[in-house]
C-alpha cells in the first residue's frame, strides 16, 4: 500500500518545512548535483510532482522556459507558490500523482523523493503517466534517500532497479551516494535510439 494521504498533511500540520529542504547543506549539495547532472543547458517545459516546498523548484526555474510544480498538501502548494512568486514561467498547482496528471508534453520530469512512497501498481501508473507526458529525447529526473524509512515503500536503489525494467529510457548518468541515488534518464526516440550525451550535442564525440 502507498503512503496514506494523511502522513503528509501531518507532517506539514506540524512544520512549515518538514524535511528542512531550504536549510540543510545535505539538501543544498544534492540539488546542486541534480541541476549539474541535466544533461541539457535549458529545457521547453518542465513538471516537478512533489515538489513540498519549492526549493527544488526555485533551482530549476533558472533552467526552464515553463515549469509547472505540483503537490497534493495544500501547504506546500501556498509555500512554494510564494516561494517562487516572482518567476512568472513558473506555475504551482494542486495536483496528487498520478490520479491527477497535466496535460500536454514535457521535455523534463523531475521525480525528486517521491517515487518511494508508491506501492508496485501505483509505482508502474506513475512511471507510465511519466512516460506518456515525456517528449522522445526528453529527459528524466530521478533522486532518492537510499535508508529504509517506516513510511516509504522502497528505497533508493529500490526505485533505481524498477528503472532499469523500462524499456523505453536510457541511463545517462548516475550517482550513487552513500545516502541517496540519482539518475538522469533519457526518453528514447521511437526508433528506440537514445538521446545524445552532452558532449555528443556538442559534436565532441
Amino acid at each position: 500500500m502507498s503512503t496514506p494521504a494523511d502522513y503528509f498533511d501531518a507532517m506539514y500540520a506540524t512544520a512549515a518545512d518538514p524535511w528542512d529542504l531550504a536549510g540543510r547543506w545535505y539538501e543544498q549539495r544534492k540539488y546542486a548535483l541534480t541541476l549539474a547532472s541535466l544533461p541539457r543547458p535549458r529545457y521547453r517545459a518542465a513538471f516537478e510532482p512533489g515538489c513540498s516546498v519549492g526549493v527544488l523548484t526555485r533551482l530549476l526555474a533558472a533552467r526552464c522556459d515553463h515549469l509547472l510544480a505540483a503537490d497534493r498538501v495544500p501547504a506546500a502548494v501556498t509555500a512554494a507558490t510564494a516561494r517562487t512568486r516572482d518567476l512568472p514561467h513558473v506555475e504551482v498547482r494542486r495536483l496528487a500523482v498520478p490520479d491527477a496528471w497535466p496535460d500536454g508534453t514535457f521535455d523534463l520530469v523531475v521525480l525528486s523523493e517521491l517515487l518511494y512512497y508508491f506501492d508496485a501498481a501505483t509505482l508502474r501508473d506513475t512511471l507510465g503517466r511519466t512516460l506518456n507526458s515525456l517528449e522522445p529525447g526528453g529527459t528524466l529526473v530521478t533522486v532518492h534517500w537510499n535508508h529504509p524509512v517506516r513510511e516509504h515503500c522502497r528505497t533508493g536503489p529500490e526505485v533505481a532497479s524498477a528503472l532499469a525494467a523500462v524499456p523505453a529510457l536510457h541511463l545517462l548518468t548516475e550517482v550513487r551516494d552513500t545516502d541517496f541515488t540519482l539518475q538522469i534518464h533519457g526518453r528514447r526516440y521511437p526508433d528506440g535510439a537514445p538521446p545524445s550525451s552532452p558532449a555528443a550535442q556538442e559534436g565532441l564525440v
